[in-house]
């Protein structure tokens, strides 16, 4: 089964997650609904737990924007990444786990907007087509999303780095060996942080507005 080490500079991006094994077929993605300085118990210890169950990466994610451009520049920097098992519950105002599955099953369209989902903001301008088309030939999803016991997720991990298939669910799943082509090493480095505000069409002129507001009655309920 071939492997490939990561190139140094991986991951590539900073984030909230744990890095476990390098050359494992898998990376969990758990939904992150709340604040980042108020991340329950249960996420922390779906975390720990698929690293310890043999994970390449584990993390938070709260974004459909910024924070699935991270995943993806952080995958295909590791072909030996295959799958990604999505899970915890959905966040009802940014519905990131919606735009990821959208991502896997539909890509972008020329604006580099995820198709098929109801995200507000589900804008990918910091990354190059290159690498979301990749990231989506590169792995598969396991769907686990809306739940959150450990123990279904880490039988999910291990079903993944099997040599023979095997069956979770309705999954048949083994280890692949590394996707066949050299990393890419893609940083994010324009930095759009607030992608609402590049505005192409007047429906997204309407979602700039809604965000914004958003934006200046958080500011004035935190005094930032």
């Amino acid at each position: 089964m071939l492997k490939v080490k990561p190139p140094d500079e991986y991951p590539l991006e900073e984030g909230r997650y744990l890095r476990g094994n390098d050359y494992s077929p898998v990376a969990v993605v758990a939904i992150l609904n709340t604040f980042d300085f108020k991340i329950p118990q249960l996420i922390t210890d779906i975390l720990r737990g698929s690293i310890e169950a043999g994970a390449a990466l584990a993390g938070t994610l709260q974004t459909e924007n910024i924070g699935i451009e991270k995943i993806v520049a952080n995958v295909v920097a590791n072909p030996n990444i295959r799958y990604i098992v999505l899970c915890a519950v959905e966040s009802p105002g940014h519905l990131c786990g919606e735009a990821l599955i959208a991502l896997l099953e539909h890509g972008v369209d020329e604006q580099k907007k995820i198709i098929g989902t109801e995200a507000l903001t589900p804008f990918l301008y910091n990354l190059p087509i290159e690498s979301i088309e990749r990231f989506r030939k590169q792995v598969k999803l396991i769907n686990l999303l809306n739940e959150g016991n450990p123990k279904e997720i880490k039988a999910a991990i291990r079903a993944c780095y099997q040599e023979e298939p095997t069956k979770f669910r309705g999954y048949l799943l083994h280890d692949p060996g590394a996707f066949p082509e050299p990393p890419i090493v893609q940083p994010i480095t324009w930095r759009i942080t607030e992608p609402w505000k590049v505005v192409t069409n007047e429906q997204e002129r309407r979602i700039k507005e809604i965000m914004e507001k958003a934006e200046a009655a958080r500011k004035k309920e935190t005094g930032t």
